[in-house]
Order: structure tokens, then C-alpha cells, then sequence
């Protein structure tokens, strides 16, 4: 059972979360109480991008600015843990063994280049949001083996954390409000509209603005936001209207609105109210009351890639390097790319076409493509 003196440092640190989520600011201070909670050496929070295999950094803390630079300018790509490790379901406290073996990421270019000469023993990392193909992360790196009682340290924090990052992106302070949105939303894969209890567009990125101007499936008229098909369009004015009240029909995680009848070409309009729990608690008044992310899939789909991986059970230097096959041509070029040797490639792809019952690099690019 906690002390009490264990619940007062746990209280202060979600304090602290939630302070960061209406202040962006205070970010660092927040990272720097995790850190000491959770026994970490340094942190990160920021984004990564599994379609596109871009990242950024969003706030740090005591990171060394020189290897953050080299990072992002040269080893990103040579990172062995990604993709894999924005597969993990989101909110699940993970390490960089629960990812690959030891043995494995200490033979390679990425851990003797730039994990080792800054001293990092051990990561905890953790899912915090997961779409499509980006996912918005955690990562605390330590100078010591991570224990037990770190990861469920950790694991206290991460409902609390998930709840700023989505308070932190959608939350209408007034103050430069726009910037702030455009700077954020447009991070985001989905194209992403808030709206108010009528329907009135508050806020739309550029992606929801290329679908408004289409006109396909929603469409702007007079400033409200509108889906085409007139069921859905019903429904999402319903839902517009709960969310306003903070009607719990609509729920704290939203629902789902298809926006076509086609299974094959399905759109579905995914509605955040942004009028529940700690949303509203923040105490500052709302000219959204909720946030619709569209989405050409189902909200919980898993990309291609990551549907492949779970399917034939591939190891993270197996997925790293199908995911290298769609984008470069040939095993010199993949070897490079991954900062991985032409042999250990080789192995990788043999694996492949094992556990896929495929026997050409192609046929594995016509893997991914059909799912």
C-alpha cells in the first residue's frame, strides 16, 4: 500500500500534467517531475509518423541538444525500434527488450552511434494516442536497468497523460487560439474539424479544408460543417448537440459516424466531445464542443504494415526491414538505409518470405498493398 508521502509526490506529478496540458510552457517542469517520480535520467515527448518515418520532438528534458540534432538529421532512420514499437496498443508501458532482444539492438549501428556514448542504459516508452500511421509518444530514458516499481510508476501516470495530450491539441484557450490549433492539428493524419453545438466550423486543418472544398463527403454551408449523406449528417447533428450538454450517449472516447455505405471506400467521421471530464474541468469556456476527425478507415484499423506484422508474428528487425522494402530498391540500399549489414538483411528478408509463404521481394510489397 502507498504512504502517504508517496501519494502527495504522485499527486504533485499529475498536478504538473495537467498544468502542461493548459500550458504548454511548463512541459519541461512536467517531464522533469516524471522523471524523478519514475526514476528516469532524461525525456521526451513527441510524435512519430510510421507512413512517412518522420518524427519530432514537441517538449524535452535534459536531453543533449547535439545528439537530439543528430538524431533527427541522421539516425532516426537507423532506429531499430520503430515501427515496431508504435504497434504497441496505446497506454501500455513498454521497454526497449519488450521490443527486441538486448543482445540484438546492442550489435547495432543506432545503439553504439548514439544510445551508448550518452550513457543510456534502458527506455520506457508508451503509446499515448495511436491512429492510422502516427502515434504520439512518451519516452523516459535511464541511466540504470528498469524495474518493476519504474514501469508501474509509469503506468500510474499514462491515463493522466493521455488525457493532457488530447486536452493540450484540442483545447480552445482563445489566446492565439488559431496558431496554436494550426501548429498542433495539422501534426495530425486525419483531417480534423471543431465544431460547435450547431455545427458551426470553428476550426478546420488543411486536410479538412481540401474535403470541404470537395464536397464528396462533408461540405461547409454558411459556416456549418455537414455531411453529404443525409443519415449521417442526422446523426452528427445529434451527437453535436449531446456533446454540448456532455451527454454520456456520446461518450468520453467519441463515436463513429460512416460517412459511405461502400465497404471498400469506407469514410467514417469520428466525434470527440470536448465537453467531458477533464476537458471541462479545465474551466475556461469552449467555442467547440466537439472535435470530428475523418478518417478513411475504421477508427481502430491498424495500418497495412502493422496488420501484416501481427498476422505472421515478425520480429521489430523483421518489420523494419519490410517496411524498407516498400520505400528503397535492393538489399545494399536497405542495408544502408537501416544502418544494418548486407548478411543481417539478407537473414531478415529470408525470414520473410519464411513466416509469408512468399519467395520475391515483390510479392511482399503486393502483401502489404492488398490488406
Amino acid at each position: 500500500m502507498a504512504t502517504v508521502s508517496e501519494l502527495i509526490e504522485l499527486s504533485t506529478v499529475i498536478g504538473d500534467i495537467y498544468d502542461a496540458a493548459i500550458d504548454p510552457t511548463l512541459w519541461q517542469q512536467a517531464l522533469k517531475s516524471i522523471c524523478a517520480y519514475v526514476g528516469g535520467a532524461s525525456a521526451v515527448l513527441y510524435w512519430h509518423d510510421a507512413a512517412t518515418e518522420r518524427s519530432e520532438a514537441l517538449h524535452l528534458f535534459n536531453e543533449i541538444p547535439h545528439y537530439t540534432k543528430l538524431y533527427f538529421e541522421k539516425y532516426l532512420p537507423m532506429n531499430p525500434m520503430f515501427p515496431a514499437t508504435t504497434f504497441i496498443d496505446a497506454g501500455i508501458v513498454t521497454t526497449s527488450k519488450d521490443i527486441m532482444p538486448r543482445a540484438e539492438f546492442i550489435r547495432t549501428q543506432f545503439y553504439k552511434e548514439w544510445v551508448k556514448p550518452q550513457g543510456i542504459v534502458d527506455a520506457l516508452s508508451v503509446n499515448l494516442e495511436k491512429g492510422v500511421a502516427r502515434a504520439s509518444l512518451i519516452n523516459i530514458r535511464t541511466d540504470v536497468p528498469v524495474s518493476h516499481e519504474m514501469r508501474s510508476r509509469l503506468a500510474l501516470l499514462v491515463p493522466h497523460l493521455q488525457r493532457a495530450v488530447t486536452v493540450g491539441k484540442l483545447f480552445d484557450r482563445h489566446q492565439d487560439a488559431e496558431q496554436a490549433l494550426t501548429q498542433t492539428l495539422d501534426h495530425v493524419e486525419a483531417a480534423i474539424v471543431l465544431v460547435g453545438a450547431d455545427g458551426r466550423i470553428v476550426f478546420a486543418n488543411d486536410a479538412a479544408r481540401k474535403m470541404l472544398a470537395e464536397a464528396t463527403l462533408v461540405r461547409e454551408q454558411d459556416g456549418i460543417f455537414a455531411a453529404v449523406a443525409a443519415d449521417a449528417d442526422r446523426v452528427l447533428r445529434d451527437s453535436f448537440a449531446s456533446a454540448e450538454k456532455g451527454d454520456a450517449s456520446v461518450g468520453v472516447r467519441g463515436i463513429a459516424v460512416p460517412l459511405t455505405g461502400s465497404a471498400q471506400n469506407a469514410w467514417f467521421a469520428h466525434v470527440l466531445p470536448l465537453t467531458s471530464g477533464s476537458r471541462r474541468q479545465a474551466g475556461q469556456d469552449y467555442e467547440a464542443v466537439a472535435a470530428v476527425f475523418l478518417r478513411k478507415t475504421a477508427p481502430n484499423a491498424p495500418p497495412p504494415l502493422e496488420a501484416v506484422a501481427k498476422l505472421y508474428k515478425l520480429t521489430a528487425s523483421e518489420v523494419r526491414v519490410l517496411d524498407a522494402i516498400v520505400r528503397v530498391n535492393g538489399v545494399e540500399a536497405m542495408a544502408k538505409t537501416l544502418g544494418l549489414s548486407q548478411a543481417t538483411v539478407k537473414t531478415h528478408l529470408h525470414n520473410l518470405f519464411r513466416k509469408t509463404g512468399t519467395t520475391r521481394q515483390s510479392q511482399l510489397v503486393k502483401l502489404i498493398a492488398g490488406l
